[in-house]
């Protein structure tokens, strides 16, 4: 009797889950929202364009100092640094890379190659990775690896980034927005403080110049005055030298002399 109850409820188990609709997804459909810091691949880069770009392009920024490779928990890097030249970008001698190897079938995604890179050459990807039916394929060869940085969007990290987060005396988001509003206002009252300084420059250069008008516009009439006094009194003898001219008789006065 119990294996019948037991063979009728096992029966009524398998019925309930056939017609329950399925709780599983495919791979990739919906596609999941990914979380800001998820990373999953790697990606070699190329030095960004600037002026001193060459004409052949933009070199590697990895400069083979095997870093990567000896912080590697899983030991799973393998640089093959070239010899060093001169960078036509810089004029300057530096490392370049003959090979490198990354295999993901042991990384355990501690960053810790991207943490170390001097120049930030290696990113970690944040989109997934395609299934892969052999072993073989999650072997990133170099040229794979330079692929990747057009194929797949890197992920927000760098090297540098990550040395500055882990910096002892760096500040809390909070601390460092009271800082940077400090120094806002700062520069504010410095840019006040210039304005002000300059507008009583501006002013007391008018007011000194204006005493400069003054003073020469007095010293013009000063120096003219004299020369009128001097003239006035050169014309003065002249006058009392010229002769007074007789008076013209009149009518009357010749019938006078007549009589």
């Amino acid at each position: 009797m119990k294996t019948l109850v037991y063979s009728l409820r096992s029966m009524g188990i398998a019925l309930k889950n056939a017609i329950r609709p399925p709780t599983t997804e495919g791979f990739g459909h919906p596609e999941r929202v990914r979380p800001e810091r998820y990373r999953n691949s790697f990606a070699l880069v190329y030095e960004p364009v600037g002026e001193n770009t060459p004409e052949s392009g933009p070199e590697e920024a990895c400069i083979g100092c095997r870093k990567c490779e000896l912080i590697c928990p899983s030991a799973i890097i393998t640089v093959k640094a070239a010899k060093k030249g001169v960078s036509p970008t810089t004029g300057k001698k530096r490392g370049y890379l003959d090979d490198y190897t990354l295999d993901m079938n042991a990384c355990i995604f501690c960053e810790l190659c991207v943490q170390v890179c001097p120049t930030d050459a290696i990113v970690m990807c944040k989109e997934p990775t395609e299934p892969v039916f052999f072993r073989e394929d999650l072997l990133l060869t170099k040229d794979k690896l330079y692929a990747n940085e057009h194929l797949r969007k890197p992920a927000w990290a760098t090297g540098a980034k990550l040395v500055d987060m882990q910096d002892p005396n760096r500040l809390s988001p909070e601390q460092q927005a009271a800082k940077d509003a400090q120094m806002a206002a700062a520069a504010a009252k410095k840019a006040e403080l210039a304005a002000q300084k300059a507008a009583e420059e501006a002013k007391a250069a008018e007011e000194k110049a204006a005493e400069e008008a003054k003073a020469a516009e007095e010293k013009a009439a000063g120096e003219a005055k004299p020369a009128e006094v001097a003239a006035a009194e050169e014309a003065k003898p002249a006058e009392e030298a010229a002769p007074t001219a007789p008076p013209e008789a009149g009518a009357d006065g010749a019938e006078e002399v007549r009589s």
